[in-house]
């Protein structure tokens, strides 16, 4: 049954621009599927992310998927990935008929553990997906060290984190391709979409292909009587025009929704740091953290079990990202690791509401619940 939160997990910040956006591409009644909207959008987002290319997606699975595809990754490759992700990171490898090789996570960021990373690399080893969990960069710089060396591709997972960087270079542009989402909880948003974005004129071509059947792009396939040219196989994965219109629309926006969530963790972090048994994520000097997720860092999985419960019982919506994908029934059946960072920060971790338009009456009213909460624990 479907509960009515007082305070839910995340709200879509939107205003008149969204609406006259996608009512602009209604009204015209034509160039739904493939309409300006969709380059436009894409220009602007490799601008903003400083990036030569971008192409976008239905979705940031679709998109993760076309990346290993268009890098050629051939069958039976390790692909290097964390357990501690949506599960789709560890999909897209199976989806090339790779192999997912899991690897730790480290403390600060919750993101791979280079050092684990190194030595789980082989000769087997056909590219490494490092996640940006949660709007904070990854130790992407050491991951990168490694696969130089080696000469393997790196697919930054940076579903979560559009617009976090390290010394001001954006994530999804350190390595030779990234990902990123636009589903309906993301910083940006168009309730679904993804794209992909690289330096490579090469990888941007294939990825062109990959999206629309592998059809050879010359002219709008609904405005042209010519006959199309399909060179390899394709997928039906493009982004429709309203889409497009919406996730531009959000563009414009993206610096002041990551400077409203900033604001907002910060309120929060204040006010919930007197709890030992509280920890945050660590935002080290040179990264920003664009908090698509408020994650916090439980003493023990029996304590983050009871403030779940209790803040449900106040209306506040908490929700666990992410169980390990290893221990996933579909994964159990396949692979037997121990993991035991991970294992362990995901038995503790909880994300609690966090959206631009959060107020400061609706964050009170969830840190005044956890400081109950935690009050009524030392009772006992």
């Amino acid at each position: 049954m479907k509960m009515k939160w007082k305070i839910p997990l995340y709200k879509v910040l939107n205003d008149y621009e969204d609406v006259k956006s996608v009512t602009k591409v209604i009204r015209r009644g034509m160039d739904w599927a493939i309409g300006p909207e969709i380059e436009s959008f894409e220009k602007k987002l490799a601008k903003y992310v400083g990036s030569k290319y971008c192409v976008s997606f239905n979705s940031g699975t679709s998109a993760g998927h076309a990346a290993l595809l268009a890098l050629k990754i051939n069958a039976g490759s390790e692909i290097i990935v964390p357990s501690f992700s949506f599960i789709a990171t560890a999909n897209w490898a199976l989806m090339v008929n790779g192999i997912p090789k899991f690897a730790d996570i480290e403390y600060d960021r919750f993101g791979l553990d280079p050092s684990d990373v190194k030595s789980k690399i082989s000769n087997k080893t056909g590219a490494i997906i490092p996640i940006h969990y949660a709007g904070l960069p990854c130790k992407i710089e050491e991951i990168m060290r490694y696969a130089k060396k080696k000469k393997i591709p790196i697919i930054e997972d940076a579903a979560e984190s559009l617009g976090s960087s390290i010394k001001k270079q954006k994530v999804g542009t350190f390595g030779d391709v990234g990902i990123f989402s636009f589903a309906g909880n993301k910083v940006l948003t168009s309730g679904e979409g993804g794209a992909v974005v690289t330096n490579s004129k090469k990888t941007f071509e294939r990825l062109q292909l990959i999206r629309s059947h592998g059809r050879l792009k010359n002219e709008d396939y609904f405005q042209t009587n010519e006959k199309p040219n399909y060179i390899e196989l394709g997928y039906n994965w493009r982004m429709s025009s309203l889409t497009a219109a919406l996730a531009e629309s959000q563009l414009k926006k993206i610096d002041d929704l990551i400077k409203k969530r900033r604001n907002n963790a910060k309120f929060m972090m204040r006010r919930l740091s007197k709890h030992k048994e509280i920890k945050f994520m660590n935002e080290e000097k040179g990264t920003k953290h664009v908090f698509q997720l408020f994650t916090i860092l439980m003493d023990t999985n029996d304590l983050r079990f009871k403030l779940s419960k209790f803040l449900t019982k106040k209306g506040i919506m908490t929700k666990i990202f992410f169980d390990p994908i290893h221990k996933s029934k579909f994964y159990q059946n396949r692979f037997s690791i121990k993991l035991n960072n991970t294992e362990d920060i995901s038995s503790r971790v909880i994300s609690l509401p966090m959206y631009p338009e959060l107020t400061k009456r609706e964050m009170n009213y969830i840190c005044d619940s956890v400081d109950e909460f935690m009050e009524n624990e030392k009772c006992y």
